[in-house]
């Protein structure tokens, strides 16, 4: 939940450790990566050029890589309040949805069906595609009501006695809607389905509580909170045990290792366990969870106040514009179409003035098509914890020149 006192973020204070900032770009497109702090860049150099090697006890570089792991491992489980002993790291989201949906696919069955979500970003739809291509499976979908931009609840009626999976975002990338994943999770399990949530884009402005969520599977990627580019999987490792995926003769068998094909990047992993601590900084209490929770409520209220901001200029700019990102419950993210203008033109316009806005569908392929948008692309405005009130200035003044 937000916090009561937004005066006690400063973000002032946290621009200053960025040193992309100073290049003066205004960056909105965060919801496709943020920037990266200077403790992150300094974690990955100190740990790729000290003493590494293979991991070990007997020397100092191999101790480095082993704190290195269980420092990365250690700090997801606090990000998202699950067991460090769950957690998976992967190239990128992507990949990791791809190896759990080649490995669960091998349990399913022809009449077996798996549900998917219209609010996802495709990286969360078209594994399962097809893998249940492969499978001979039923794919069945919760449906977006684009009038709302929520989950048309009536959809979970698609969670039938058959649904081995359920897969669905925690927040849409697009519109930064958030649906009410404990309610479909819950529904899932009466029927002893699976679920797999993709908080990618949910992590970077919350910290998740997997339990809560009802997730037996939860994916997010470091990049998206001022981390490196890698993704990590989150379990309960019991149910890690039951799977089997590919991997080579001589590895390790043990959990989490199973699924962690070659030598881990160490240095990256560092780097992920520094992006959280500086998460952590931000906020109070007695353990790095607690920080990180009190944290994420305080730039929730920064990056609200930031958002009301720019939603009150839209509104200003008339019917030239049509703002779908409407839920009740979302992100700091919105999402426009332009009634006579190219998204592209526009995008074009406002990096002139050193502000990014990017313009495109994002890969999000099934909620595009679910709102029935008659353009191709539009422009998403994604706020961070960094953006502060001269970078809405430079947007608002920037769209209303490009849109006259």
């Amino acid at each position: 939940m937000p916090a009561s006192d937004t005066a006690a973020f400063d973000v002032g204070a946290f621009r200053a450790g960025f040193p992309s900032l100073e290049s003066g770009i205004a960056h909105f497109d965060n919801p496709g990566g943020t920037q990266t702090p200077r403790v992150v860049g300094d974690a990955i150099v100190r740990t790729l050029t000290g003493p590494l090697s293979q991991r070990g006890s007997a020397l100092a570089s191999q101790r480095n890589a082993e704190d290195a792991v269980a420092g990365y491992r250690a700090a997801v489980a606090d990000l998202v309040d699950g067991d460090p002993r769950g957690v998976v790291h992967g190239r990128s989201a992507t990949a990791l949805t791809y190896d759990v949906s080649r490995t669960l696919a091998r349990t399913w069955s022809p009449g077996d069906e798996i549900v998917l979500c219209e609010l996802d970003h495709d990286s969360n739809v078209r594994p399962w595609v097809q893998a249940a291509e492969r499978a001979g499976v039923t794919v069945r979908w919760l449906r977006l009501d684009p009038a709302t931009a929520e989950l048309d609840l009536s959809s979970l009626d698609e969670i039938t006695s058959r649904t081995r999976l359920v897969a669905l975002t925690a927040a849409s990338n697009l519109l930064g809607t958030r649906p009410p994943v404990a309610t479909v999770a819950a529904r899932a399990h009466e029927v002893g389905a699976l679920v797999y949530v993709d908080a990618v884009h949910h992590t970077a402005h919350a910290a998740p509580d997997i339990s809560a969520m009802g997730a037996d599977f939860l994916v997010c990627s470091a990049y998206k909170f001022f981390g490196p580019h890698c993704g990590s999987l989150v379990a309960d490792p019991a149910l890690l045990e039951t799977l089997r995926p590919d991997k080579l003769l001589p590895s390790t068998d043990v959990v989490p290792e199973r699924f962690e094909l070659g030598t881990l990047p160490y240095e990256l992993l560092a780097g992920v366990t520094a992006a959280i601590d500086l998460i952590a900084s931000v906020g109070s209490g007695d353990s790095r969870r607690s920080r990180l929770v009190s944290a994420a409520g305080l730039i929730a209220d920064h990056e609200l106040r930031l958002r009301t901001r720019i939603e009150e200029g839209l509104a200003s700019l008339g019917d030239r514009l049509t703002l779908h990102s409407r839920a009740a419950e979302r992100t700091s993210t919105l999402f426009l179409t332009l009634r006579d203008r190219s998204p592209l033109d526009v995008f074009e316009h406002l990096a002139k003035r050193d502000v990014l806005v990017p313009a495109g569908t994002f890969y999000a392929h099934e909620t595009f098509r679910a709102l029935g948008l008659s353009v191709d692309s539009g422009l998403r405005i994604g706020l961070a914890a960094y953006n502060d009130d001269s970078d809405v200035d430079r947007l608002l003044e920037g769209l209303a020149e490009a849109l006259g």
